[in-house]
Parts: structure tokens; sequence; C-alpha cells
């Protein structure tokens, strides 16, 4: 039995988005995107017909980890490359955390700044969700489809399939979509000064800002 390469995809459903404020080297501050949720399942047979068992999948997890506790970058790209090798002109995240939870590997990856993570970036700020698929290698019983002496290489993000329901959504959408009218409330407020008509106009403007927020 020979290795072969392996390309496991993962429904978008176990992935969420988050966003998260820091700052860069130049001072100024930026919001990072991350996705976290599932990033590779085990113990049961999945859409390519292959069962990776419990430690099969707990040792990938490992593998992920010790790299990262090393400081070396464990990058992703968007969709996945013909092999396996990390092409750097593609790649769009890297893998900041990995950990089990039951026979799941679950994981933690951010959005890089670069032309592939900007495309991920304008996807999720456009109420499109992705999802990630794992890719390794490993040996594969093809009469009982279980995958053994799996070596993963990272996980990719990777586009999501017709059904509506498992489309997640950017935490922070709503709030970039009324982006303008908070500017102009905000504007507003300092024209006010004493005019009780203005303070009342913009009493029920914030009221209706807010509701719109919330849906």
């Amino acid at each position: 039995m020979s290795k072969q390469s392996l390309f496991e995809y993962q429904n978008p459903s176990a992935i969420s988005t988050e966003v998260m404020e820091s700052i860069t080297p130049l001072g100024e501050k930026r919001k990072d995107l991350y996705m976290k949720g599932i990033f590779i399942q085990g113990d049961v047979l999945n859409q390519n017909q292959r069962i990776y068992p419990l430690y099969e999948i707990k040792k990938a997890v490992d593998s992920i980890n010790k790299l990262i506790e090393q400081d070396i970058p464990v990058c992703g790209e968007l969709d996945h490359p013909a092999d396996l090798k990390i092409n750097l002109d593609r790649v769009s995240h890297v893998i900041t955390s990995m950990w089990m939870e039951n026979a799941n590997g679950l994981g933690k990856l951010k959005i890089l700044p670069t032309p592939m993570g900007n495309i991920i970036r304008s996807i999720l700020e456009s109420g499109v969700k992705l999802g990630v698929s794992s890719r390794g290698s490993g040996n594969v019983n093809e009469s009982t489809g279980q995958v053994s002496d799996y070596e993963i290489i990272t996980i990719d993000v990777v586009a999501q399939p017709s059904a509506p329901e498992a489309f997640p959504k950017a935490v922070y959408e709503s709030l970039k979509n009324y982006r303008r009218s908070g500017d102009d409330l905000l504007e507003m407020a300092f024209e006010v000064n004493s005019n009780q008509k203005i303070q009342k106009y913009l009493a029920n403007e914030i009221s209706r800002f807010i509701k719109e927020l919330k849906r």
C-alpha cells in the first residue's frame, strides 16, 4: 500500500468567524479576522468515504501544535494546490492553534493581509461563508476506507457547497453596513447644541439605528 495525498473537506457549518482588534508594529489599530471550528473529523465515514481513527487525528493535532510551539508558522492557502507544497504566493492564513474535542480536531486560523487573504476577507465581509479542508498524506485501506500513517501538512480555506444553511456569516457585517449612518449621526450630534427639534429628530434616528443593528 503506497502513501497518497489526501485532501479532506470540512462542512462549513462547523466553522465560525470572529474579529479581534490588535496593534500593528506602527502603533495602528487593526481588526484581525479569524476562522474557528472543526478542522478534521475522526471515527466517522466522511464525504470522501474515508475514516480517520481517533489516534490519527490526535497525532495530526499534536504535530501542528508542536510546530506552533516552536514558532514555526503553519500557513495555508485559498483552495487546495495540486500537490502538498506550501506556495508562499498563495498563502492566505496561518493556523494559530489546534486542540482535540472528542474525536475531532478543532482549530483557529488567522486571515493574513496577503492577496489571497484579502480575497477571503472580502468574501466573508460580503456575507458568503467559507469552510476548511485538511491537506496531508497517508495510507488508505481501499476496502474499509480507514486511513493510517496520516501526516497533516496544513488546513486550507475552501469554497462551500450550495446548501444555504451551510454558510456562516461574518460577525461584523451589520456594523459595516451601517457605518455611514453611524458617522452621520455622530456628525449630527456635534451640531445639535440647544435646538430641541434637532434633538428630538436625533433621538429618533439613534433609536432606528440601534434597531437596525439588532436585526
